[in-house]
């Protein structure tokens, strides 16, 4: 036997879990890198072609996508993908595949039916549904009228998003995350290409009607991320049949669990829409819905890379070990889950609020997109991001009461953070009249009050959830990330001062050494000052390197 087979023997069983979350959420990363990114050039192409002259009919686009879009993160990323997930695992365990997958044909054929009336239902009502989306826009009946439009043919996506995020469950519960995680770039493919070409042969010059040919193509998207899934499904050993024997015990639990995750688990989401809602009664009317969009599609890129990233792993871990109770290993799985997310998040928040400005010319500002453009983008980019840590605390964080099936405390907690975010969105618009950018804040102060409100919830639930060594974490990560801000400080009076005056190539440069120094800077300080997270990091990064 060698001596490695005789190390890994030896290993203890917790080196073992925690070096396969690693890599399982590696792989994930990776897979939702790939989609992250090509969702930034799916906002790029958008940006191009639509900016400027057009923003009010991108302002459209993005409005009538706003409800189908929030069911896609609610669904794909929250409520039923937590809940069924938490009860398919717990039934693969107790009970075997056989009867987790019995139950999988139920909610899949449950899914199907309700989620085809629900678009069929937002087609017919969709004049009243973006009438309260889009409230400021009622004396323009022009953009009023093609949101409306635009709407009717998005609406279908709901049904392919939700078969989607189903197979996504089940095949994160069999521990097969790559194809899923993976499956959003297939979406943002398909939405690209299908609605690029539909467009083209609409309007060539890609003017207002286009923008049906991108509809168009985000059901094909769609359709394209639930296939690409069905293939790993079939190699797991699940064969679909319709099954309406929904009276089962299983089903109900999980909508049991799902009914008070789609008010918790939308609190982000529903706060981006409920800011576009606002956004459509500023005194400026065309383009801070799509401000607000790009701005936000820049967070969800760490966001997603990060925060459901780690989710994605800790989620069904917590499950399996929730059947047993909240047991150390609970509240470890727990406490390593939301240290890493801040080990990732904090220095991408900092980063996103100092370099705005930098970052969204470099990506945006091209084609009809303008400096005026990128100012106002910048701006709302800068207040969503002091939000980013919490946002992806919320994702790793809220599913765990769903594990231990105590689902009223995240509904709660989520009524008080919208309430807040209500709160500051009338009083900033309707009474200040500030701009797009507080809209922003008001989403990130939510998400603060939010995430504060559940980790005290689940310490107190959980009789401490080792908050010394979570906070001692914390500490360095502060430390770390105030000499990486004063890099980007340094750099932005320097060398980036004169950005809008710098050519493409020197702002890549320029931008990139930044970044890059920011980065060396923020990891050396965690490792000089021994943060457990990056020392583990460190540890199976090296092992991975000198492997073979």
């Amino acid at each position: 036997m060698s001596n490695e087979t005789e190390h890994a023997e030896k290993k203890p069983p917790e080196d073992k879990g925690r070096d396969s979350s690693a890599r399982a959420m590696g792989v994930v990363t990776g897979a939702i890198f790939c989609s992250r990114l090509l969702g930034l050039v799916r906002e790029m192409m958008f940006a191009a072609f639509f900016a400027g002259e057009n923003r009010r009919w991108l302002d459209c686009f993005n409005q009538a996508f706003r409800t189908p879009n929030l069911l896609r993160d609610l669904f794909a990323e929250g409520a039923l993908s937590t809940a069924f997930v938490t009860t398919f695992s717990k039934k693969m365990k107790l009970e075997g595949d056989e009867s987790a997958w019995q139950l999988a044909r139920k909610m899949l054929t449950l899914s199907a039916v309700f989620m085809s009336i629900v678009s069929v239902l937002g087609i017919l009502f969709a004049p009243f549904i973006i009438r309260l989306l889009a409230p400021g826009w009622m004396n323009d009946p022009e953009k009023l009228n093609f949101t409306i439009l635009l709407a009717q043919i998005m609406y279908p996506f709901i049904l392919l998003v939700s078969l989607a995020a189903l197979v996504m469950a089940m095949l994160n519960a069999k521990r097969v995350f790559g194809i899923p995680a993976l499956s959003s770039t297939f979406f943002n493919i398909g939405s690209m290409v299908v609605g690029g070409l539909l467009g083209w042969w609409i309007d060539p010059t890609f003017g207002k009607n286009a923008l049906i040919g991108f509809a168009v193509g985000t059901l094909a998207g769609g359709l394209l991320q639930l296939l690409v899934q069905l293939p790993s499904l079939r190699r797991a050993g699940f064969r679909f049949r319709p099954d309406f024997q929904w009276r089962d015990s299983g089903v109900s639990k999980v909508l049991n669990l799902m009914w008070p995750a789609v008010i918790s688990g939308s609190v982000v989401q529903f706060n981006v829409m409920l800011g576009s809602v606002y956004a459509s009664c500023l005194v400026m009317k065309d383009g801070p819905v799509t401000w607000l969009g790009q701005a936000f599609r820049l967070v969800q890129l760490p966001l997603g890379l990060f925060g459901v990233a780690v989710a994605t792993v800790t989620v069904p871990a917590m499950a399996r070990l929730a059947s047993e109770g909240i047991t150390e290993d609970f509240k470890a799985t727990l406490t390593r889950g939301l240290s890493l997310v801040f080990l990732l998040t904090l220095p991408a928040a900092v980063g996103l609020a100092l370099l705005s400005e930098p970052i969204i010319a470099l990506i945006f500002q091209r084609g009809r997109y303008t400096i005026y453009d990128t100012q106002m983008t910048a701006a709302a980019l800068q207040n969503y991001a002091w939000g980013l840590v919490f946002y992806s605390g919320i994702k790793v964080v809220q599913p765990a009461f769903y594990t231990i099936e105590r689902r009223f405390v995240p509904l709660i907690v989520s009524i008080i953070a919208v309430l807040v975010s209500v709160a500051m969105n009338t009083i900033t618009v309707f009474y200040l009249e500030l701009g797009h950018q507080w809209l922003a804040l008001s989403t990130s102060v939510s998400a603060l009050v939010n995430f504060t409100l559940l980790f005290m919830a689940m310490n107190k639930i959980a009789g401490g959830m080792h908050a010394g060594l979570l906070f001692k974490n914390m500490s360095k990560l502060v430390v770390s990330v105030a000499c990486m801000g004063l890099v980007c400080w340094g750099a932005k009076v320097s060398i980036l001062a004169d950005w809008p005056h710098q050519k493409l190539w020197l702002r890549i440069i320029t931008l990139g050494v930044t970044i890059g120094g920011a980065a060396v800077v923020y990891f050396g300080m965690n490792v000089l000052l021994k943060n457990q997270e990056v020392s583990e990091v460190t540890r199976i990064l090296k092992r991975k390197l000198l492997r073979k």
